[in-house]
């Protein structure tokens, strides 16, 4: 009911107010973790010392002496790393936004439905198979792109399976994410079994999801197709707003609901696949980053595609934080972080609704 209050009527003052405030805190609060991520490591960077070398590349000099060390540092190991966290955090949690509209189902996240492991299952089958693929396929994007194409499959298998008679059935669908995250489990142990010791070794820390070994060469196909996501859900906030009246009304509205369901999954598919491909599989946020803004600000997506992209960005920047100080010198993968962090969410997420739903 609020949600049909907000797309047939004006939103009042006060609440766009408040949802400014909450879109700049959570932009505040993004740069402020990553300054925290700049600075903080196995070699502390001061704050000032990390302004005068960003500046200096700008060509303005400060009279602060930054230290060859902590320049090489800052920009080929920690500045990637933070503009990857942002970028992959920033579309798993508009993706999980934007599918939860579609769907209209709360649970819905790029890990439930599948569409995380479709892209693992193209990443690790580019990882292990690429040797034999010609030398032409061998560009910037192939792996990427081979993450996106098994993601696209699987999120509209899980779409196609839990459709019934025009209507989403939110347990058949659940349960085809469950069946497609089977599927895809077996045919990484499959990539497993084929896999030689050093691709072995390379696949065991990429499906615990993490940040790093990011550098500029490696990061900017992934941002490339990220930004590409990131644009066509932009054009979708009026149009999820429209679905959560239902798909009929919505229809009845102008809105073509056929055009929304394929461009969502085309973007979700596209920017989750290059994050994974890169990444590995960092789960939850694409749960939590939709509810948390939610509860703060209302379910209009003109502000909760936006602010889950933020708050996704900021947990994934916090989580790698986490990471990389809990127990240094070593590193903990940034998936096993989120997961730690998301379960009980989800968990408490289950209740809530079980609650919600009994009279």
């Amino acid at each position: 009911m609020v949600a049909a209050t907000e797309v047939l009527h004006p939103l009042d003052d006060p609440l766009l107010a408040r949802r400014r405030l909450i879109l700049a805190g959570l932009a505040m609060a993004l740069a402020a973790a990553c300054v925290a991520a700049c600075t903080i490591g196995a070699l502390d960077i001061p704050v000032g010392h990390v302004i005068a070398a960003l500046l200096a590349r700008a060509g303005l000099h400060l009279p602060v002496a930054v230290t060859p060390f902590e320049d090489a540092a800052l920009f080929g190991i920690r500045l990637p790393r933070v503009a990857l966290g942002i970028g992959v955090g920033a579309t798993l949690g508009v993706s999980g936004a934007a599918l939860q509209a579609l769907f209209r189902n709360p649970l819905a996240d790029p890990g439930l439905i599948g569409v995380s492991g479709g892209a693992a299952c193209g990443a690790l089958g580019w990882i292990v198979l690429g040797s034999a693929m010609p030398a032409w396929m061998h560009f910037a994007f192939a792996m990427p792109l081979a993450a996106f194409a098994a993601g696209l499959v699987a999120t509209v298998g899980v779409y196609v399976i839990g459709r019934a008679q025009s209507r989403t059935d939110i347990a058949t669908l659940l349960l085809a994410g469950l069946a497609i995250n089977a599927l895809t489990t077996a045919i990484v142990g499959y990539l497993t079994y084929l896999g030689t010791d050093a691709q072995l070794r390379a696949l065991t820390f990429w499906l615990l999801g993490g940040l790093g070994g990011a550098t500029w060469d490696q990061i900017w196909p992934v941002l490339l197709l990220i930004g590409a996501s990131g644009a066509g859900f932009a054009f979708l906030s009026r149009g999820y707003d429209l679905l959560a009246l239902g798909e009929s009304a919505a229809a009845h509205l102008g809105l073509r609901v056929e055009s929304v369901r394929r461009l969502t999954i085309l973007c979700t598919a596209l920017g989750v696949g290059a994050s994974v491909a890169l990444t590995g599989i960092i789960g939850f946020v694409g749960l939590a980053a939709p509810h948390l803004v939610r509860l703060m600000g209302g379910p209009s997506h003109r502000f909760v595609l936006p602010a889950s992209a933020l708050m996704g960005a900021l947990l994934v920047v916090l989580a790698d934080l986490l990471a990389r100080i809990a127990v240094s010198p070593a590193e903990l993968p940034v998936g096993v972080v989120t997961s730690a962090l998301g379960a009980p969410f989800f968990i408490w997420l289950l209740r809530r609704r079980l609650r919600e739903a009994t009279p």
